[in-house]
């Protein structure tokens, strides 16, 4: 059963969220969230936050005081491609890194509508290019992120591998949006159990993000690419989420393959609960099981 801090939580967002991420325009939105954000989200003490420009991409560098030297993590934040910053997400990515001890860039990457596909996945690039111009070697670089940036993390590792670039050591996908179709079950079968997500009237927003690609285009909606060949993989995902369906078809058609993928589905929780920590005890503990997974393969 879910901690009672958990379903605390959940009651709120159920409470809030036509009021943080309603049917209201995306600069709306915006500093809706980024206000939240700021009186909510704190770095973890022990972690030292440095700005960065990250060969032209604006970054948080988080370095934590007992990070193992070499060690390095690319953080895509999530946020719909549209919404979202290093501001909101310093909290989740100071976590991660202080539980793996690896220092973390945390990269501004472009958004949509102003700036579609393919920015962020250009931006993503670069930020990999900067840890390894910086003296980090693929082996000791892992590649993660939370709802879109897990997709961007996806679509990354896709595009390194089919361009026959190294490969990071690991990637780490919570709550990954993979398929920007929709074509998931869960979007309709979960509706009624998210405490956060709903399908808003944004269809345009997934189509100027496009571009004018095709919506299962592998490296905007990565369910939709080859598996093969990518380095090991963590994903965790609520059981809550009407994303849910992205990461259980991710996971078996990783395994099948050959991918050396893990995937941990929490009970009672909703989409990126992680950025809960530390409040919501579960929040704590898939951290700790990222950390884990990642001094492993790091």
């Amino acid at each position: 059963m879910a901690s009672l801090r958990s379903r605390i939580v959940q009651r709120i967002m159920r409470d809030t969220k036509d009021a943080l991420l309603g049917d209201l325009p995306v600069e709306v939105r915006r500093r809706r969230i980024d206000s939240a954000a700021r009186r909510a989200i704190r770095v973890p003490r022990g972690v030292c936050l440095k700005t960065v420009s990250a060969n032209g991409v604006p970054s948080d560098w988080l370095e934590p005081d007992e990070a193992i030297p070499g060690q390095a993590i690319l953080y895509l934040h999530g946020g719909a491609y549209v919404i979202c910053s290093p501001s909101t997400h310093r909290g989740l990515a100071g976590h991660i890194a202080q539980a793996s001890q690896s220092r973390a860039l945390l990269i501004d990457y472009r958004l949509a509508p102003e700036h579609p596909f393919p920015a962020a996945l250009d931006d993503a690039l670069a930020g990999y290019r900067w840890l390894l111009e910086n003296g980090y070697t693929p082996e000791h670089i892992a590649i993660g992120g939370d709802s879109a940036g897990g997709g961007l993390t996806l679509a990354t590792a896709l595009f390194l591998r089919d361009t026959h670039k190294i490969m990071p050591a690991a990637l780490f996908l919570l709550s990954p949006w993979t398929d920007l179709t929709f074509s998931g079950e869960s979007i309709h079968t979960r509706a009624d159990r998210d405490p956060l997500l709903s399908l808003n009237n944004d269809d345009w927003l997934v189509k100027i993000y496009a571009n004018g690609h095709p919506l299962d285009y592998p490296y905007i909606s990565p369910l939709f690419g080859d598996m093969h060949d990518l380095p090991p993989t963590l994903i965790q995902v609520g059981t809550e989420e009407i994303l849910y369906d992205d990461s259980i078809r991710l996971e078996q058609k990783a395994r099948l393959a050959g991918v050396n993928v893990t995937l941990e589905t929490w009970p009672g929780m909703w989409h990126v609960f992680q950025g809960f920590a530390p409040y919501v005890p579960e929040s704590h503990q898939a951290i700790e099981k990222i950390g884990e997974f990642l001094r492993a393969h790091l």
